[in-house]
């Protein structure tokens, strides 16, 4: 793997020099839009709104449209607002990792650490298994601050991007459920279909089975076949009583269900 990004984790007064590496990578298929006549590659133009004309990319600029009219931005703007450029990911405080709501998780990283930076790497790494806990921290990444977790896994620090805060929607416009009218022998039921489909988490038993399907798919068309795909069918429920559905998946397979 090629490294994305060199600099250190400062843990109180010592700073562990790392590299980050990217930690996931898109299991979707790669397709590309073509013209339906002679399947030639589309590709897209920078057109001026009024003038329909094509734009050189030299002299595009950018603007926020505030009130009646568009500010202008040039790179000095850009650099005065950009945080500091330094190389720190900077721990602020340790949080327990299960207090984070996964609806701030963005993506994440695995760190390598620099040859003089061995020992105190795994000394946080070890430091953070045994307490149980996971740093908090920022870190600049192509001229943006980004919020961070810090947390081990299977012997390697990870670097998960978070969102801020003011990233994230109220709920303010949605309309909440009123849970009054759940009966007690409803909840009951609902609570033993959950305690009968719980298990450990195991992420290798779940496939992206659609990119897969749709190579399938990909590959029979170009031997000049057709595949037919399976498709599952939810089962239609018998009755609109809730706690019969419920009794029914309760007596039910984990397949069928």
């Amino acid at each position: 793997m090629r490294s994305i990004w060199k600099g250190s984790i400062g843990f109180g007064l010592v700073n562990i020099p790392v590299k980050l590496y990217s930690g996931v990578q898109n299991s979707n298929l790669d397709l590309d839009m073509l013209d339906e006549r002679d399947h030639s590659k589309i590709k897209f133009q920078r057109i001026n709104e009024d003038t329909r004309k094509e734009v050189p990319y030299e002299k595009i600029v950018k603007g926020y449209f505030l009130k009646d009219r568009y500010v202008i931005l040039d790179e000095h703007d850009f650099e005065e607002a950009a945080p500091e450029k330094n190389k720190i990911i900077e721990l602020e405080n340790f949080v327990n990792i299960a207090e984070i709501n996964p609806i701030y998780y963005e993506t994440s990283y695995y760190t390598e650490p620099e040859k003089q930076g061995a020992k105190a790497y795994a000394l946080l790494l070890k430091a953070l298994e045994k307490s149980k806990k996971a740093g908090v921290g920022r870190f600049v990444l192509r001229s943006t601050e980004n919020l961070c977790v810090i947390h081990p896994m299977n012997g390697v620090i990870v670097i998960t991007k978070i969102r801020f805060q003011q990233e994230i929607r109220t709920m303010d416009e949605i309309k909440k459920v009123d849970d009054k009218a759940i009966s007690k022998k409803e909840m009951e039921v609902g609570l033993a279909l959950i305690k009968q489909y719980s298990s450990d988490f195991d992420i290798a038993s779940f496939k992206d089975t659609y990119s897969d399907e749709l190579l399938k798919i990909i590959k029979a068309k170009a031997k000049g076949k057709r595949v037919v795909v399976k498709k599952l069918k939810p089962e239609k429920a018998t009755s609109d009583n809730l706690y019969d559905q419920l009794m029914k998946s309760l007596g039910g397979s984990k397949k069928r269900a």
